[in-house]
């Protein structure tokens, strides 16, 4: 994947789509593209944070655990974000993600990420409205399954 084509699939998510070119171009040099097949798991929960990640193409699993007991509590799909949260909170991941099947994600280098957002408040904002989307999401979930 190119830098530009990168670039212009960072833009399409509301977080970063008021950061200006070269910015996005910055951020794209210092991510990777990664692969994984169905059910290989991106990373687990309680794994130290250093990056973001974009999920270019497919889909993926948010499991959450308690002991021996897995649920799945939500599935990502294309130009979703995940992973940023354990960034923000200097913390390990909050929960696992596994592939739904063929899954192509665009891995942002934690550091580089969360000076994108400190250094633009536009892009901080749209930070700030994605998590707590995810909150109201979380709460809609638990609402469900009450």
């Amino acid at each position: 994947m190119e830098l530009e084509n990168i670039a212009q699939s960072l833009k399409r998510i509301p977080m970063f789509a008021n950061l200006g070119l070269a910015n996005l171009k910055l951020l794209a040099f210092a991510s990777e593209v990664k692969t994984y097949d169905d059910l290989e798991t991106v990373f687990e929960s309680g794994e130290r944070a250093d990056s973001a990640y974009l999920i270019v193409s497919g889909a993926a699993d948010v499991i959450v655990a308690d002991g021996d007991r897995r649920a799945k509590v939500n599935q990502l799909k294309k130009d979703e974000i995940f992973g940023e949260m354990a960034l923000f909170l200097s913390a390990g991941r909050s929960a696992s993600i596994v592939a739904s099947g063929p899954l192509v994600v665009l891995k942002l280098e934690g550091s580089m990420f969360l000076k994108m957002v400190s250094e633009n408040p536009k892009a901080a904002f749209g930070v700030m409205t994605a998590l707590s989307e995810k909150i109201l999401g979380a709460n809609e979930q638990i609402l469900k399954s009450a």
